[in-house]
Formats: structure tokens, C-alpha cells, sequence
């Protein structure tokens, strides 16, 4: 989701209440587009047109795509068009790609002027109106916070009906947060100030940048056009993106998400936020107010949670484990630096006793496949890289004579390309890694031409839903080959490379103008065996308890995201050290621990419920019912925490089995690695 786009979905889903009063939205002169965001809308579609990976050309389903795509980015919850305007913009269904290589954006201004207008009339009803409604949270009714499959409101009075739940739900949140009649109405207020001044401040440029990204999406999700000034802010994030909590955020209608702990930061080091967690309050200091940010531009929010190193930052939260109807819970972090070394692969060692059996498992965490580009053109001989760091992690692990190495990359969202070729390289002999397709049809194959083999134990690789790209390569890989057993949950499905284009230096601009850049999709990544990690992803061989749906989590959540397919395979030579045989007794042998072991029954458990509170959107408007949430949130939340930490006993054996790991999914990687030492033993 880009800036601009986070900013207008933000809104959707937000509060006001008390005896306020406020005077009706000023009316604001037109936008209209500058005269050189024509030729940038030309080069964009021949770029697009000629250079993308998906060969699609400017017609008339590009152009309903488009259209229906803008008014979801400005409307995602249909919470401000009424039917008959999405009536009127049909007008545009079968046009808008003849104007985009025309150079006429006229209908994207169009568009927007009407969702301005309705937004201010929804503002205005809701100062007018709602600010002092009195609502009756006895009554048993809901308000379902997803409305992409409703119908578009007939008439204002559907769409009053509708935000008087929206409005009631937040009020009732804030009730029972502790907050005083004023102090809600405060907090709204505010609130929706902000909001309405972000909105109002829009201007050309911006809604430029939403229509062209509309377009550039229309292609695949990672397509993308920026601004000069989403450009110049994304440049000055990159180089700050280092110092604060560690964590990537994202606007999820009118929350603040988590969706990455960045390794190595205060986040991860607290264990306190998760990905998924949903944060909509901000204090700075150890006593300073919790600032609402619901309903806030993601921009705002961010500003809010940085900080200089060593100052403290409060965040109220509403966990995942327990859902948009469960309990907030307030965190303190200290901000910081987070140093590159944080990030690196680190090793450590597990003991495990097992059917009578003890064993030393080596464990590799692995955040990111990164290099220190600048260090090695410099000829530095110690310059930092994935590959030589794990190759030295691996000889430190077997000179403590481990049984088995595990290789963790959850989370892990990929990064260099020839670091997860050369990786790949350590623990097998030689061969062709994977295979890139260019968008002119030409294919290149990336091998590793060391004969070297590092290890050549025992091997499993950890995997996740948000393990991506580079992490696909690697795992599937290592799969391919029969090196070692991949386990865990479904990876990402992200098999493609971007390269961005400044657009500035082919088209002439006025004095004083800059024009936007274009990210576009060039090629896409295929596995040895000719088979595309885009889309599908890597399947591990053993599945654990996951409790994210790819249609929401995974690149198959896009609808335009480039499909699955298949090219020739490449000629490589397995390992066969992991036969089939072996992943068919693995999962018997899980299927077994499912029914018994205690760690494994309560993760299973837990996935279930996590996965439940993610999918729930319907909130209840009744005061009894949503304490009675509340309540059985926070019970299951302590019978698990009283459970956490049980060691696995069994009875009749020589010894009990003990791993004294908490993190239950590394836990379960351990056991099955153990499993495959004993078998090839």
C-alpha cells in the first residue's frame, strides 16, 4: 500500500462523539493536473507497456481494471461513494487507457472531486449530527469492520445508518477502555481533525500519484509510481529506517499493523509487539499521555514512534493473539540504534534428549540475505556478507561437533540474489541454483561453481509464511536437491525482480518541476526444476499450524499479482540424501506428536485462535457482550501463559524427552531434525 493511498483507507472506519460543534468544509478550488503530468502518464504507459514482465496492453480491460482499482484506492470499504456515483464513473470504464496514452488525466480528477465532496458531506453529518448522539450499547446488533463484498449505499441515509455503527463501535471501544464520556469526545475530536486537515491538504501532485499507481498496480503489486516527494521521503526513510523500535508498520483501515519485527531492535528484543498487532496509541516518555492514533496517516504515526536513542516510547496495542475485540495492553520500549551486527546470522547451540537419545542440534538464524556492496568494491577482504558469515557459523557449529544444523529464515524477506546462489553453494557441490526469466523471454541460470562443500550433515530449513524471494531460492533449492528438509508454513510467493526508472530524464520539465519515478517488474525467478516460486511459494515437506491464509498474507492476496508457471528444467544433480521415504515417515511421525505432545497440541491451538481473531471482522455493539469478549480473551490468554514453558515428558522411556526451547515452532523444527539424525544415523 502506498503513502497516499494509506491515507485515504485510514479514514475509513473512524469516531466522533460529545457536544461539539464545527463549521461546514470550506470549499477548495479544484485540483487540476499540471500540464507536464501528461507526458509523465505517456512514458509511464509505454514504459509499462513495452518493459514490464506481464506483457498487457494499454485496452479496454486494462482500462476497468484501472477504474475499479481507483475507486477501491479511494474508497476500499464503501464508506463514501454512493451507487449512483460508481454509476457515473462508468462512463470511464472503457476509456481511461486511450486517455492515459493520450496524456488526459481528467477522469482521475474527476473521480476525486466526487470523493472529496462526499467526504466532506460525511464529515459535515457526523460534526452536525452524531457528535451528539446518544447511543444504546444494550441493543444487540454489530458492525462488521469489512465491507468490500457489500453493495454500494443506494442513498445518504444507508450511509448515515452505517457510519452511526462505525461511530458506535469506536465509541463503545474507548468506554470500555476506561475512558470518560469527555474524554472520548476529546479523543474523537482530535482525531477526526487531523484527518479532515490531511485530506484537505491534498493537492495535483498527490493525486497524480494515486491515479499512476493505480496504473502501475494494474500490471502486479510491486509495480509502482512515486512522486518526487514519496521519492525524496522514501530515500530519507531508508537511511533512518535503522533507529527507532524496529518494526515496519502499515495503515490497515483505521489501524496502525505491525507486519515485521525488525531483527536485532527493541521490538524484538522486548517480545512484547508481534506482527499483526494493531496499535492505536502513542506516549512518549514513561508517564507522558497516550496520543489515539487511530484513524491517523501512517506518516504521523511513525513520526510519533521515533525518537533520539535511548528515549522511551509507550504504545497501547490491541495484540493479535487476541483480536479487535480482546483488551488493550500498553508496551514501553527504549528506542535505539539498531546495529548492522544485529541483523547478521547468529548460531547457537540446542541440547536435545530424544527417545533415549541426547543430541546437539546447531540452529542459524538468518534475518535478511545481505552484503556490504560498498565494502567488497573497496577490495576490503573482511567485507560483510550472508555466505561468509554462515560459512564460518557452520565451521564454529562443527567444531563443536553438532549432530545437525537447522537454518532459520522466518520473517526472513530475502535481499541479494547471488548471496542466496552462493549460499546455497555451502552445502551442495556444485550446480545451477535458480533460473531468471527476463521480460524479453531470455533465461539465465544462477549456479554455484564451487565444488567446495561445507557441510554436508544433517540439514533442515525453518521457513514462514513471510519468508520471501531470496529465502524462496534457498529453501526451494535445498529442496530441489534433496539436501535437507524444508519445514514450516507456505512461504510468501514473491518471485520477482523491480528496477526503478526516473522518469525525469526522458521527458523535458518545466523549470522548477521534478517528475516521478516508475518501479516495474523485469523478471521473474524459477526454481531448478523449472518451477516459479511466484505466486505459490515454497511448500515445506513438513507443515506446521499456520494462521495465515495466502489470500491475505501472501502474494496471492493481489489480484493482479503475476501467476504460477513453469519453464524447462534446468539439468542439476540431487544429493538424495533426504529420500521420500524419509518425508513420509517425518509426517507420520508429526501426525502422531499432534495427538501427544503438549507443545505441539497447544501451538496448534494457539494458530487456530490467532487465525480466528485475524479473520474477525464482525464486532459486537453491545456493552455486555464485548466485556464478555474481553473477558474470555484475557482467560485463554493466562491458561496459555501458565501452560508456556511445559517440557516434554514421556513416560517408559530410558530418559524423558527434553528441549528446552519457548519459541514452539523452532521447537518443533529441533524435534524433526533430530528425527532425521537418528534415521540417517
Amino acid at each position: 500500500m502506498n503513502r497516499l493511498k494509506a491515507v485515504v483507507v485510514c479514514g475509513l472506519v473512524l469516531i466522533f462523539s460529545g457536544g461539539f460543534s464545527f463549521a461546514n468544509p470550506s470549499d477548495s478550488t479544484d485540483l487540476v493536473p499540471k500540464p507536464h503530468f501528461a507526458s509523465e502518464a505517456q512514458l509511464a504507459a509505454q514504459i509499462l507497456s513495452t518493459y514490464h514482465f506481464r506483457k498487457i496492453s494499454f485496452n479496454d480491460s486494462l482500462s476497468s481494471v484501472i477504474l475499479d482499482d481507483y475507486i477501491e484506492t479511494l474508497d476500499n470499504n464503501k464508506s463514501y461513494f454512493l451507487e449512483s456515483d460508481i454509476e457515473d464513473f462508468k462512463k470511464y470504464r472503457y476509456v481511461l487507457d486511450d486517455y492515459t496514452k493520450e496524456g488526459v488525466i481528467d477522469p482521475a480528477y474527476a473521480i476525486y472531486k466526487v470523493f472529496k465532496q462526499r467526504f466532506d458531506e460525511r464529515m459535515d453529518y457526523i460534526y452536525t449530527t452524531l457528535l451528539n448522539y446518544d447511543y444504546d450499547f444494550t441493543v444487540d446488533e454489530y458492525y462488521d469492520t469489512d465491507r468490500s463484498e457489500e453493495p454500494w449505499s443506494k442513498d445518504e441515509a444507508e450511509l448515515n445508518e452505517q457510519w452511526k455503527k462505525i461511530i458506535k463501535s469506536q465509541t463503545l471501544s474507548l468506554k470500555l477502555n476506561g475512558k470518560e464520556k469527555k474524554e472520548i469526545a476529546k479523543t474523537i475530536k482530535t482525531r477526526y481533525d487531523r484527518f479532515k486537515k490531511s485530506i484537505d491538504q491534498y493537492n495535483a501532485e498527490d493525486v497524480f500519484e494515486l491515479y499512476m499507481n493505480t496504473i502501475a498496480e494494474a500490471f502486479d503489486p510491486h509495480s509502482n509510481y512515486f512522486s518526487p516527494k514519496t521519492s525524496d521521503r522514501f530515500q530519507q526513510n531508508m537511511s533512518l529506517s535503522l533507529e527507532g523500535i524496529g518494526a515496519r508498520l502499515q495503515t490497515d483501515n483505521d489501524f496502525t499493523k505491525v507486519v515485521e519485527i525488525i531483527p536485532g531492535g527493541p521490538a524484538k528484543k522486548s517480545d512484547a509487539i508481534h506482527p499483526d498487532d494493531r496499535i492505536i496509541a502513542v506516549g512518549q516518555g514513561v508517564d507522558g499521555d497516550l496520543v489515539d492514533v487511530i484513524g491517523w496517516r501512517i506518516d504521523d504515526v511513525v513520526t510519533l514512534i521515533k525518537g533520539p536513542k535511548g528515549t522511551t516510547v509507550r504504545l497501547e496495542i490491541l495484540p493479535a493473539e487476541t483480536g479487535v475485540n480482546g483488551p488493550s495492553e500498553t508496551i514501553t520500549l527504549v528506542r535505539e540504534k539498531i546495529k548492522l551486527e544485529d541483523m547478521e546470522a547468529k548460531a547457537e547451540v540446542i541440547p536435545v534428549t530424544r527417545n533415549g537419545s541426547s543430541f546437539e542440534v546447531g540452529v542459524i538464524t538468518l534475518p535478511s540475505f545481505y552484503m556490504d556492496f560498498e565494502a567488497y568494491q573497496k577490495g576490503d577482504a573482511n567485507y560483510n556478507s550472508t555466505t561468509r558469515d554462515v560459512k564460518r557459523l557452520v565451521n564454529e557449529l562443527k567444531a563443536k561437533e553438532v549432530d545437525g544444523i537447522l537454518i532459520d529464515l522466518r520473517n526472513n524477506g530475502g535481499g541479494s540474489l547471488s548471496e542466496a546462489i552462493d549460499l546455497t553453494g555451502l552445502f551442495i557441490k556444485d550446480g545451477p541454483v535458480v533460473q531468471v526469466k527476463t521480460s524479453s523471454n531470455k533465461v539465465e541460470v544462477g549456479e554455484d561453481e564451487d565444488p567446495e562443500v561445507v557441510y554436508d550433515g544433517p540439514l533442515a530449513v525453518l521457513i514462514n509464511r513471510f519468508s520471501a524471494s531470496a529465502s524462496e531460492i534457498f529453501a526451494g533449492a535445498i529442496q530441489d536437491y534433496h539436501r535437507g528438509v524444508v519445514l514450516g508454513e507456505t512461504t510468501f510467493g514473491k518471485g520477482t525482480v523491480q528496477s526503478v526508472i526516473d522518469l525525469g530524464r526522458y521527458i523535458k520539465l518545466p523549470e522548477g518541476e521534478k517528475a516521478g519515478e516508475l518501479k516495474l517488474t523485469l523478471q521473474k525467478f524459477y526454481r531448478v526444476t523449472g518451477s516459479s516460486t511466484q505466486h505459490l511459494g515454497v511448500s515445506p515437506d513438513v507443515n506446521f499450524p499456520s494462521a495465515f491464509e495466502a489470500k491475505e498474507f501472501g502474494e496471492s492476496s493481489r489480484p493482479s499479482a503475476l501467476p504460477w508457471d513453469q519453464i524447462k528444467s534446468t539439468k542439476f544433480k540431487p544429493s538424495n540424501q533426504i529420500s521420500p521415504q524419509m518425508i513420509s515417515a517425518l509426517n507420520q511421525d508429526y501426525t502422531r506428536r499432534l495427538e501427544s505432545d503438549k507443545d505441539l497440541i497447544q501451538l496448534v491451538d494457539e494458530t487456530a485462535e490467532l487465525k480466528e481473531n485475524i479473520s474477525r471482522t464482525r464486532i459486537s455493539l453491545n456493552e455486555e457482550t464485548r466485556k464478555k469478549e474481553i473477558e474470555d480473551a484475557e482467560k485463554r490468554k493466562a491458561a496459555r501463559n501458565d501452560l508456556s514453558g511445559t517440557k516434554i515428558e514421556v513416560e517408559g522411556q530410558q530418559k524423558p524427552d527434553k528441549i528446552d526451547v519457548d519459541d514452539k515452532y523452532l521447537k518443533e523444527g529441533v524435534v524433526i531434525l533430530s528425527e532425521i539424525i537418528s534415521s540417517i544415523g
